[in-house]
Parts: structure tokens; C-alpha cells; sequence
């Protein structure tokens, strides 16, 4: 190996090293933040007995789960139900991999000429933890929680896929590099905000945030897909959907928000505002509506979602040719 590329390996080590670790603060206070919001949204208070405003409360609730019982069902595919809770984690983080968090060569792990479709396919497997949690436990509220997941990604993930459409056709590029760049004088949720709707609506799906949470579905299926899960390997489950929420909101930053572009404040700076203010929406959301019943899910996804982004993708070639882009 020449030191050329051994300089290049070890660079890129080293922002995996820090995306990763600073990747992993973040979901471990994100639960602390949505405690918080939660508690001002509905007039309580929150956490603030362990630590300076509880801020040590998640590494106490950390603790506590490493010295519960790890409960597995005799009866439980043993191999693929501890396999289960590591897959819901490892595919958000891979996520973060292709996206740009600041400018430069310095500001991204790589630059991948199909970023887009590297970060769908990886996103994309999450849904085999859920499944394989569910028909792994052997019970049937875990197994009906996993289906259930299954159609809704299903669903839902082909209306993110089309909504993401106008953005491609506007940068005409996969690279998220480029996306981001493609937007210095514009932001594209200026001529997508339909598209930006629409994902945004897919993401909170597809990371099984409320009001589209039914793969769990704690008033109908006790805890859905992890309700033979205890201790760390329970906490696994949402150590992932916390990743994959933060994986979300990178994404949308990236193809609708200008990414780390801003000005006075420094790129990767912009680049987590941008993020924090979408995490807020989530949290905002989950905490505001009530839960759908699953058949309404289904419908809005096929019914409204789909056709909606259709009409997106055929309003943008419109424009676009009488434009002459």
C-alpha cells in the first residue's frame, strides 16, 4: 500500500471514527430531548432530578437496562433473534456514510456517484430486524407486529422513492455532493415542497415514528414486534429507530434544505441546525396526533401518497421541459 492511500484510509477512518461517535451522542440525548419536548407539549416537566436538567438521566436508564434480566424464549429462533436488534442499528449508521455534514473534501466520509441509491438500499433493510424479530419470538403479537411492518414499508417506501424524483431530475445526479451543491442559490424545497411533504410524511413511516407506528401498536399488540425483548436488545430496537430517525433528517437536509449551506455560521454547524429543527418536527408530531388505525395507514399511503407523488414527478418533467432545463 502507498503512503498515498494509506494517508486516504486513515482519513477516512478517522471522520468514520468521529461521525460515528458523535452519531451515537446524539441518539443517546435524543431520547433525552423528546422527554423534554414531550413534557412542555403537554404541560409536565420532564426529566431534571439526575443530573443539571436530567441530563444524566438517559445514562441512568443506560445502566438500568444493562442490569436487567436477558429474557429468551425457549421456544424463540435463538440465532436470528439475537441477529435481530444488531441489523435494526448497523443500517442507519451505514446511511451516514455518503452524506455531506460540511463542504469540502473533509465535510463527508465518501462521495458516491449513487449516494442516493446507496443510502435507499441500506435504509431499506431495516425492516428485515423487524421482521426477523417478529417471526423469530415465536409469538403471535410479535409476528402480527412484524407483517404489519413489512406492508408499511413496502408501502410507503415506494412514495419516498418517487418523491425524491424532482430533486434527481433537478441536479441531474445520484451524487448527494452534488445534490448539495446544485442548491447554492436556491434551496430545493422552493420547487419541491410537495416532494419535501411527501418524504417527510414517508420518513416518519419508515422509521415507525407515531401517528404511523403500528408495527408496535402497544393498545393492540402488546408491544408488536419486540415484545419478547428485554434488556440491552430491547434497547437496540430503539437506539435504531432514533439512528434512523437522525438518518432521515440528514437526508432531508441534504435534498431539500441546501445541506450545509448558510451563511455567517460555519457548514457543519448549518448542517446540524438543519437536522435538529427536522428531529423537532418528528418529535412534535409523535406527541400531537393520535394514532392511525392500520387500514388507514394503508390507504393513506396507496390513496394519497402515491398518486401525489406521481403528479409530482409529471408536474416537474412539465415544468421543466417548458423551461427548457
Amino acid at each position: 500500500m502507498t503512503p498515498d492511500i494509506l494517508n486516504v484510509v486513515l482519513q477516512s477512518f478517522l471522520r468514520g471514527a468521529i461521525v460515528i461517535g458523535t452519531f451515537l451522542g446524539a441518539v443517546t440525548y435524543l431520547v433525552w430531548a423528546e422527554r423534554k419536548i414531550a413534557g412542555h407539549i403537554q404541560l409536565r416537566i420532564g426529566p431534571e432530578r439526575v443530573g443539571p436538567f436530567g441530563l444524566l438521566q438517559t445514562i441512568a436508564d443506560v445502566l438500568k437496562l444493562f442490569l436487567k434480566e436477558d429474557v429468551t424464549p425457549t421456544e424463540s429462533r435463538k440465532i436470528l433473534f439475537h441477529i435481530a436488534p444488531m441489523i435494526a442499528v448497523i443500517p442507519a449508521m451505514s446511511s451516514f456514510a455518503v452524506i455531506p455534514f460540511s463542504s469540502g473534501p473533509g465535510g463527508r466520509i465518501a462521495d458516491l456517484n449513487v449516494g442516493v441509491l446507496y443510502v435507499f438500499a441500506f435504509t431499506s433493510l431495516s425492516v428485515y430486524a423487524i421482521v426477523l424479530a417478529g417471526w423469530s419470538s415465536n409469538s403471535k403479537y410479535s409476528v402480527l407486529g412484524g407483517l404489519r411492518a413489512t406492508a408499511q414499508m413496502i408501502s410507503y417506501e415506494l412514495s419516498m422513492g418517487l418523491a425524491v424524483m424532482g430533486v434527481l431530475m433537478g441536479s441531474g445526479s445520484l451524487s448527494l455532493v452534488d445534490i448539495v451543491n446544485g442548491q447554492a442559490h436556491m434551496w430545493n424545497i422552493v420547487w419541491q415542497p410537495l416532494g419535501f411533504l411527501l418524504f417527510l410524511a414517508c420518513a416518519v413511516a419508515e422509521t415507525n415514528r407515531a401517528p404511523f407506528d403500528l408495527p408496535e401498536a402497544e393498545s393492540e399488540l402488546v408491544a408488536g414486534f419486540h415484545t419478547e425483548y428485554s434488556s440491552m436488545k430491547w434497547a437496540f430496537f430503539f437506539l435504531g429507530e432514533y439512528a434512523a430517525m437522525i438518518t432521515a433528517c440528514a437526508m432531508m437536509t441534504t435534498l431539500f434544505l441546501g445541506g450545509w449551506q448558510g451563511p455567517f455560521l460555519p457548514p457543519y454547524v448549518w448542517f446540524c441546525l438543519k437536522v435538529a429543527a427536522l428531529i423537532f418536527v418528528f418529535i412534535w408530531l409523535r406527541w400531537t396526533f393520535p394514532r392511525l388505525r392500520y387500514d388507514q395507514l394503508m390507504a393513506f399511503g396507496w390513496k394519497v401518497l402515491l398518486p401525489l407523488s406521481l403528479f409530482n414527478i409529471v408536474v416537474t418533467a412539465v415544468v421543466m421541459t417548458w423551461i427548457g432545463r
